[in-house]
């Protein structure tokens, strides 16, 4: 299948604009977390973010194109650490073109403490009919690979939450991916308000 060179360029130019909102959104921190993106004239190719690059300097040659099995195509570096989970979820959901990770604070702060993946807000509501709890495993690790295939083979499942770590967002493609990470964020910070106010 041919590749069309303009299309990866475009998808760079989002993906660098998707991580730096995910970024200075505080979605996550550091050098955590990660994005990639399916090459649309290329069902079985995605850009994924390259290891050990921060969301928030991003480049658009730090995201590498690879195979689904994780097999650098074109790029330097070594494709994000997360990136066998990033693969499976492409290869249960065709209809998926973009996946965000982070490690949002109120979402891990809420679930820590509470145990538990409420639906407050509106826009959560009409976004997520569940939110899926993946099982905590190693980052990087095949288990945790597999965890989260599990759980996104379900398709309505548009965000997860792996426990002890973050969550999840899937979207027909990279824009929307990043939207629904804001808006489950959003939903935790409202969720987190809540619990507080009604101690008073």
């Amino acid at each position: 299948m041919n590749i069309e060179i303009n299309e990866v360029d475009k998808l760079r130019e989002d993906l660098v604009n998707v991580s730096k909102r995910v970024y200075n959104r505080g979605l996550t921190a550091g050098i955590s977390g990660n994005i990639s993106a399916r090459v649309p004239s290329c069902y079985n190719q995605i850009l994924i973010k390259a290891s050990g690059k921060c969301l928030g300097d991003v480049a658009e040659d730090d995201f590498l194109r690879v195979d689904l099995d994780g097999n650098v195509i074109e790029g330097s570096g070594r494709p994000s650490i997360e990136v066998l989970f990033h693969c499976g979820i492409y290869k249960v959901r065709s209809e998926v073109n973009g996946i965000v990770h982070g490690h949002s604070p109120y979402s891990i702060a809420y679930v820590v403490a509470k145990a538990q993946l409420p639906v407050v807000t509106v826009a959560a509501e009409v976004e997520f009919s569940k939110i899926g709890i993946v099982d905590y495993a190693e980052p990087g690790s095949e288990k945790l690979a597999q965890n989260m295939i599990k759980v996104f083979e379900d398709t309505s499942v548009k965000a997860a939450f792996i426990k002890g770590h973050g969550f999840v967002t899937v979207g027909q493609d990279i824009i929307n991916a990043y939207y629904l990470a804001d808006v489950l964020e959003d939903n935790f910070k409202v969720a987190c308000l809540i619990d507080l106010l009604s101690k008073n």
